[in-house]
């Protein structure tokens, strides 16, 4: 018998059906009304447990995010496991975000892996009263101990002539650029830090330089990326706690390092006479004795210390050794420079006061660092708020990665993005010019804070270097077959390489 439309629609239907009905009627509206006034950043589909990990090379994630904001936009989302990320890319929508948006972008993402270590702590990755308190003071005691001034203008130039000597100490034979380099800029910050510089030859302290920089290098391992996302797996892959293990190992023997050189501190600690920033924290903290909920304590004092090596040293280290593999690598470019540094300052000893009759030389550090590339992905911040940006939504909480290698290498902001090409900071008449989109500091409440005294190490550390030194390849080597591959690592450093530095007296 057949059933009219009208008939069909009279007949009361069955409860499971009217339950159902009102259950996708709901969920569609509230999906379509959440679309509409959250509308949250694109991205690829994730899968279950993995996200789109498939996506992305995780030697290079830097690379990958790069690939999909070409599709997807400036801000995106991915999925890296279960954690939901959103992604700024280029230029503009960087700098809106940390600058603009500055507030709510301010917070930091902490890894699990760091929680362990630092346990909220230091400068780098912490969070709320304690960061900003440990922040300002660090800020404020560098800038006292010379950051940026003629105080650590003298304490790196004394480690410039330390450093030549070890150079000379090869004759001209191959040798890797690595440990000189990094122990020379992590004795610049222990000048600053300590109030006094450690012999380079001194085996203690060369570990512990060698520690966090294989510490940084850790951190961005495939393994130890890993184990952030799903700390729990550790538990069912061994292979996956060894990287773990290793940071944490290479954590407590820096703390015992550091806590030594700090209780001999103490031990001839003066009120009138401030040696370092450490004096200066041992200072306060007796001037807070006592008070509740003081943030001066030695926790706090160990962490800062080795925030400002771990970051300082490392990406300072790093770029240093791309300049002079660049040199290498360009003669041509490697001749203008010492033709400049040989007409303006002659013999005497650079400064930072001729980076201003230095144009050339001034474009070639910058372009190293842009193209080096040394942080490609910032460290991850955090939303401290819900907010909308550029029309959409991210919620309280979202880890986001300000993705500092699409800024270095914007192709709206860059003539050549791809190729080491000094005249991008030169106008027409050969004048240095700034580029707002050099960057390599990050921008914001979270940006480098020892940006002035990185760009003091540069300059000198460069200039006393290419004043002295031709840098070639190893004899049988040709400039073209210097490897500019990055080696994997949280920083991008130069793969392991040799040079010779030839002394051009």
């Amino acid at each position: 018998m057949m059933v009219s439309l009208r008939e069909l629609l009279l007949e009361t239907p069955p409860p499971w059906a009217l339950l159902g009905l009102v259950l996708v009627l709901v969920l569609f509206y509230a999906f379509c009304s959440g679309h509409r006034v959250h509308r949250e950043p694109p991205g690829p589909w994730p899968l279950p447990l993995l996200g789109n990990l498939l996506l992305l090379d995780l030697k290079k994630p830097y690379a990958s995010l790069h690939e999909l904001s070409k599709k997807y936009g400036p801000v995106f989302s991915v999925h890296l496991g279960p954690k939901k990320v959103v992604v700024l890319a280029g230029y503009k929508t960087v700098k809106q975000a940390l600058v603009n948006f500055a507030e709510e972008f301010g917070d930091r993402d902490i890894p699990p892996i760091l929680r362990e270590t630092l346990e909220g702590n230091g400068v780098l990755f912490a969070n709320g009263d304690s960061w900003k308190e440990m922040r300002r003071f660090s800020l404020s005691t560098l800038r006292d101990f010379g950051m940026g001034k003629r105080g650590s203008e003298e304490k790196i130039v004394e480690e410039a002539h330390h450093l030549i000597k070890v150079f000379e100490q090869f004759k001209g034979e191959p040798f890797n650029t690595c440990q000189p380099l990094h122990f020379s800029v992590s004795n610049v910050i222990s000048s600053i830090v300590y109030g006094s510089r450690f012999n380079l030859d001194d085996p203690s302290f060369q570990k512990m330089v060698t520690r966090a920089n294989e510490s940084v290098r850790l951190l961005g391992s495939a393994e130890v990326q890993v184990y952030n996302l799903f700390p729990w797996l550790g538990q069912f892959f061994r292979r996956w706690l060894a990287n773990r293990a290793k940071m944490l190992k290479n954590t407590e023997n820096n703390n015992e390092n550091v806590n030594k050189l700090v209780r001999g501190l103490q031990e001839t600690l003066s009120t009138a006479d401030r040696r370092g920033l450490v004096d200066a924290f041992l200072i306060r903290q007796q001037e807070e004795t006592g008070q509740p909920g003081s943030y001066f304590h030695n926790r706090n004092l160990v962490s800062v210390i080795t925030n400002l090596f771990a970051a300082g040293a490392d990406t300072t280290g790093a770029t240093l050794r791309w300049s002079l593999l660049l040199m290498a690598k360009y003669p041509h470019i490697q001749d203008r420079v010492q033709e400049e540094l040989s007409r303006v300052i002659g013999d005497r000893e650079p400064r930072v006061e001729d980076r201003k009759d230095l144009p050339y030389t001034d474009a070639v550090i910058h372009e190293t660092q842009r193209l080096a590339n040394v942080v490609p992905l910032s460290v991850a911040h955090t939303t401290s708020c819900d907010v909308t940006f550029q029309g959409f939504f991210v919620k309280k909480g979202t880890t986001v990665i300000p993705l500092l290698t699409s800024v270095l290498h914007d192709e709206c902001e860059w003539e050549t993005p791809h190729s080491f090409n000094p005249a991008h900071f030169l106008d027409e008449e050969g004048c240095f010019v700034k580029r707002d989109a050099f960057m390599p500091f990050s921008a914001g409440r979270r940006a480098c804070l020892g940006e002035s005294l990185a760009r003091m190490e540069l300059f000198l550390f460069f200039t006393f270097l290419l004043q002295k030194f031709r840098f070639l390849p190893p004899p049988g080597m040709a400039e073209e077959e210097l490897d500019l591959t990055p080696a994997v690592g949280f920083t991008l450093t130069p793969s392991p390489h040799l040079l010779c530095a030839v002394s051009r007296a």
